[in-house]
């Protein structure tokens, strides 16, 4: 997975800030801001070549930071405003704030922020343990969507210690400004008998990023009657947070309120600034109760602006209303929106209580029903916990869809390997980013290649989304026709990264998974699919050519992954993070000589993805164009005599490599790595493992191949690839097999199981098992096998932990790094539908 190193911290502020001011000083030095055409860009390099003299190489350099930092030329996927409330209004409003626990945003560049924060009075010494961000380590859950259907509505279930919370949304349409949602969030105790039931308060707050108007109207005792606001998007609306009920039979419960009321301090910070005031003391104090004391906010309603100019404009607004009560109770905040009650012939109900009650039991009634008619997972003879594993591995993903605004840092390609890490980082244009996740805690921005995974299931949920999401990513090539693998744009995001992941370099590719999901497009044949690949061609067209020129191996129609690590001496094996398969074992010592077979059969399958869809649009150009290529790329002679390795008997790398290698412990020096005999020299990398099955896992084997059954045999043997659990990523055979790539980096892709390359193998078993061929039978025997495998493993993990998971061990199953970990695990729900 291309997470470069996994286990990132939080970066200091200040590290940020540091990598901005060298990102935006560059950005002058070079030239600025960066606007307009390439060919624009080259005749200003020659106007200055000749009136300032200067220098053939500098100018090389500059026009490549230009191209780097300059978006395509070509039409746009998605059509003008197309995130905007007068084109897309259902989905203007959405859960696009993965990384906390519960908040809703809207799809613009200065958006309405909405959230919650909560935390159990008295459970701890000291101020309460406010929970708001999702974060690996803070002993919450599990938690998780357990309804989403990516648009309207969603319930999510949180385990806190000795809370339980469920946090429900329902949108509904009307206006033109994206109508109304509500929310209710209830919390009950754990344990049915609870003698002692925990004080526990809420936090909800709205956030504006500019100059956006909100006019909250004070109550008495700490209490809103409710929020007034005003955006240009939103037109006018209205926020109303509702007396709490009990959640059995919704009698009125007593609450105490606190408020608080100040500038924006920046969305990274709300979290520290809640804790920092909440240091007074209050009573709670229901009657006929005894009273119990609690931390809390301000009670008055005063402004307060911490901002260092003591201006509120500009800077926006930052509003939070705290309520503390005994559970259990549900709460409900209600946004109305103005533009939907107007010229209505009767006025417009609040959705909430029995009505906002009866809303979700109609969506979840829904849900369930277009759940089984998309995949027919009750037909196919699963059982209801398998069934709900599959709704929950869908919701878990549509839930974790966010919409990203902002600036990257980008190391121009300067041409020269290795040549940028001496470059300062330059910014990119600001750009949106409507994607899918990997994990909500973990890794809560996009990433390119998994965002391939991602589609392949959302889209046979709802085509629409997928296509709104293709377009964003597409939106982000620059002029050479390269994307970043990383996309992390934001504050909030910004804040996860440690400033030396931040910069993204222009050299470096990333497996062209989009390609996946456009293939499916292509074979279910639907008419607004079929439209928007139109729009999306040119794009798809340029980044394809990138790939296949810039990542070009040293012999004809070989390939090799750009961005390698060097052979540093802590490092048994240098990474390959560009591969998205991070320390998978490749050649010993990184060379410009080395074939990577993954890599060259990505582009087999772009080529031929890319060939098909000019074929079908109409591009006969540059079908006549691809055609070659495709055709070059999938003769197996070719693919035989650059990867082939009798010796190994399977496809394999090729480069300057030795097995010679180990990490040894020195003095001073902890693990370094020392090189043995044989010396390293050019052959085939002995690495066992998903790399060695990439020809069969993207179906370029015929199914008469002479090296389809010896694959089989070596995928199929416990020795090597097969587990009780899946398909090890390494084989167990192997010298690299779950050893550390450092002293601090223990294995990743070294043995564990991964349901990404599993469902390949599974949709590779499953198309060779219905092809005539001498391969037939096995190949069908193994899927039945290796399915069920997987899904009875992934089905006892989330049993037993609540999770799905980053990676399953290949000894025992059990769950293994981040979680959760609802990206391109929700495949799981593909397999159970045999639908690949």
């Amino acid at each position: 997975m291309t997470r470069g190193e996994r286990r990132r911290r939080a970066a200091p502020a200040e590290g940020v800030r540091a990598a901005e001011r060298a990102a935006r000083s560059s950005a002058a030095r070079k030239g600025g801001g960066i606007h307009g055409a390439a060919g624009g860009a080259a005749l200003a390099v020659v106007v200055l070549s000749l009136a300032l003299g200067l220098s053939g190489r500098w100018l090389l350099a500059w026009y490549r930071v230009r191209r780097a930092v300059t978006l395509h030329s070509a039409t746009p996927a998605l059509p003008p405003n197309s995130s905007s409330p007068a084109v897309a209004p259902d989905l203007f409003w959405g859960t696009y704030r993965p990384h906390v626990y519960f908040g809703m945003k809207t799809r613009s560049p200065q958006p309405l922020l909405t959230g919650l924060m909560w935390a159990q009075q008295g459970a701890t010494p000291g101020i309460p343990k406010l929970r708001h961000t999702c974060e690996q380590g803070d002993g919450v859950g599990p938690y998780g969507w357990e309804f989403h259907d990516g648009l309207s509505f969603g319930r999510q279930h949180i385990q806190d210690g000795a809370l339980k919370l469920t946090t429900e949304f329902v949108k509904r349409p009307g206006g033109q400004h994206g109508g109304d949602w509500s929310w209710r969030v209830t919390v009950e105790p754990q344990a049915s008998a609870t003698s002692a039931l925990p004080l526990v308060s809420l936090f909800f707050y709205v956030v504006t990023d500019g100059k956006e108007v909100l006019v909250p109207e004070a109550g008495a005792k700490g209490q809103l009657k409710f929020i007034s606001g005003h955006t240009n998007e939103l037109g006018d609306f209205r926020l109303t947070l509702l007396p709490p009920t009990s959640p059995v039979d919704t009698a009125p419960k007593y609450g105490s309120y606190n408020v608080f009321w100040s500038s924006n301090p920046g969305l990274p910070l709300l979290t520290e600034m809640v804790k920092s005031r909440l240091n007074s003391w209050f009573q709670h104090q229901p009657p006929g109760a005894s009273p119990e004391r609690y931390l809390g906010l301000p009670r008055s309603l005063k402004w307060e602006d911490r901002s260092p100019n003591g201006q509120r404009q500009g800077q926006g607004q930052f509003l939070i209303q705290q309520v503390t009560l005994k559970v259990p109770f549900s709460v409900e905040l209600v946004f109305e929106s103005g533009s939907a009650r107007v010229g209505g012939s009767q006025a417009l109900e609040q959705l909430a209580g029995s009505r906002l009650t009866q809303a979700l039991e109609n969506h979840v009634e829904a849900f369930r029903e277009r759940f089984e008619k998309t995949f027919e997972l009750k037909k196919k003879g699963l059982s209801p916990e398998e069934q709900t594993l599959g709704q929950i591995a869908l919701s878990g993903l549509l839930g974790g869809i966010g919409y990203f605004y902002g600036q990257g840092l980008v190391l121009p390609d300067t041409g020269v390997e290795g040549s940028e890490q001496k470059a300062d980082p330059v910014l990119f244009p600001p750009v949106p980013l409507f994607t899918a996740v990997p994990s909500r805690s973990f890794f809560p921005r996009g990433f390119l290649w998994d965002e391939g995974f991602h589609q392949l299931v959302i889209q046979r949920w709802d085509p629409h989304l997928t296509r709104e999401a293709l377009g964003h990513w597409l939106g982000l090539l620059n002029a050479d026709g390269w994307i970043g693998r990383e996309q992390v744009l934001g504050d909030e995001a910004r804040s996860r990264v440690p400033p030396e992941f931040l910069v993204q370099r222009a050299a470096h590719a990333n497996p062209p998974t989009l390609l996946l999901p456009v293939a499916h497009m292509l074979e279910a044949g639907d008419p607004a699919d079929l439209a928007f690949l139109h729009r999306a061609f040119p794009r798809l067209h340029a980044w394809f050519s990138w790939l296949h020129q810039s990542q070009a191996g040293p012999v004809p129609l070989s390939y090799r992954w750009r961005g390698r690590d060097p052979a540093l001496p802590h490092l048994l094996n240098p990474k390959t993070l560009s591969s998205g398969l991070d320390d998978y074992p490749r050649a010993s010592h990184p060379s410009t000589a080395e074939r990577h077979l993954d890599l060259r059969c990505w582009v087999a399958l772009g080529a031929r993805v890319l060939v098909r869809l000019a074929e079908q649009l109409g591009e006969a150009k540059a079908a006549a164009d691809l055609s070659p290529l495709a055709t070059s790329l999938e003769a197996e002679a070719g693919l035989n005599e650059l990867h082939w390795a009798p010796e190994l008997g399977v496809f394999a790398d090729f480069g300057n490599h030795t097995k010679a290698v180990q990490l040894k412990p020195r003095p001073h020096q902890g693990l370094v790595r020392v090189v043995g005999r044989p010396p390293p020299r050019m052959q085939y990398v002995d690495a066992l493992g998903y790399v060695s099955l990439f020809p069969f896992l993207l179906r370029l084997l015929s199914p008469s191949s002479s090296h389809l059954g010896p694959l089989l045999d070596v995928l199929a043997d416990s020795r090597h690839l097969w587990s009780p659990f899946g398909l090890r990523s390494l084989a167990a055979s192997s010298s690299f097999y779950g050893q550390h790539n450092s002293e601090h980096d223990p294995p990743y892709w070294r043995g564990a199981v991964w349901l990404n390359l599993n469902y390949l193998a599974l949709g590779a078993l499953h198309h060779y098992g219905h092809l005539e061929g001498p391969h037939q039978a096995q190949a069908a025997k193994l899927y039945s096998e290796l399915r069920a495998n997987v899904v009875g493993n992934v089905w006892r993990q989330y049993r037993a932990t609540g999770f799905l998971w980053e990676q399953y061990s290949d000894r025992d199953g059990r769950g293994m790094g981040c979680r959760p970990f609802q990206g391109w695990t929700s495949l799981v729900l593909l397999v159970m539908a045999d639908d690949y």
